[in-house]
């Protein structure tokens, strides 16, 4: 079984996102990337799959600029096979990635495509449930279990009273939740061998999808700044407070 897998390069999770001067988006000239978290937990059950013997090859993928190259490096160092990428200078929204990853599976036939549940930098959760609806195959979201038997497919999913099992038939796709594994360390000899690993590259036009964006960003602006808290000298004071701003009756 072929497992495909996306993955996105967004800004660091350690790095404090900035605005730029003009409003028109996030600052990432001079900006730390690396892969979305979520999408290096999919690569993370990809290869376990690989290794348990459910899956023969992990293909990872990825739309963008030239620079996506050291990302899907990085998921090759995390044990993947080969990797995808589709180059393209344009502005990606979960639409036009999906119709991008629709495209790749068409080529590639795998049985199973792993996404992360979002990604930090949109926190869209749009691009799996989108892909699956564009192919006509059964999803699993937010996933924090998944078990491979034959054709079928158990996910143990978060929902908002718990946990909810779901039963899918292959081909499918799942997005991966924080809790369903830890991924490894990438460690140096995996890195020097990620760097013979193979690598395409394809464009939009080749696959014959257009990435002409369908949204247009007006203004990207910081949140306003927090009022300075005040101490009260007891809880009458406090309720006064909240009652002049209409917090409580």
């Amino acid at each position: 079984m072929k497992i495909l897998v996306s993955v996105k390069r967004v800004v660091d999770y350690n790095v404090k996102v900035r605005v730029r001067a003009d409003g028109s988006g996030v600052e990432t000239a001079n900006v730390r990337m690396s892969m979305n978290p979520f999408d290096e937990i999919a690569v993370e059950e990809a290869v376990r799959l690989r290794e348990s013997g459910v899956a023969t090859e992990v293909v990872v993928v990825s739309a963008g600029a030239a620079q996506c190259q050291d990302t899907l490096r990085t998921a090759l160092a995390l044990g993947a096979d080969r990797a995808v990428l589709v180059e393209t200078g344009a502005e990606l929204q979960p639409l036009t990635v999906a119709k991008l990853l629709k495209a790749v599976c068409q080529r590639e036939q795998p049985k199973l495509v792993l996404c992360g549940k979002q990604a930090t930098d949109d926190d869209a959760s749009q691009t799996g449930p989108m892909l699956a609806a564009l192919l006509g195959w059964s999803q699993a979201t937010f996933a924090s279990k998944l078990t491979v038997s034959g054709d079928r497919l158990t996910v143990a999913r978060e929902v908002d009273g718990g946990l909810e099992t779901v039963e899918c038939l292959l081909p499918a796709i799942v997005t991966a939740d924080l809790r369903l594994n830890v991924p490894r360390y990438v460690t140096l000899p995996n890195i020097m061998k990620a760097k013979r690993k193979p690598l395409d590259t394809v464009t939009p036009e080749f696959l014959q999808v257009d990435v002409t964006p369908r949204l247009k960003t007006i203004q990207v602006c910081e949140p306003p700044a927090r009022a300075a808290g005040r101490r009260v000298a007891d809880v009458a004071e406090l309720v006064a407070a909240l009652s002049s701003r209409g917090v409580i009756a």
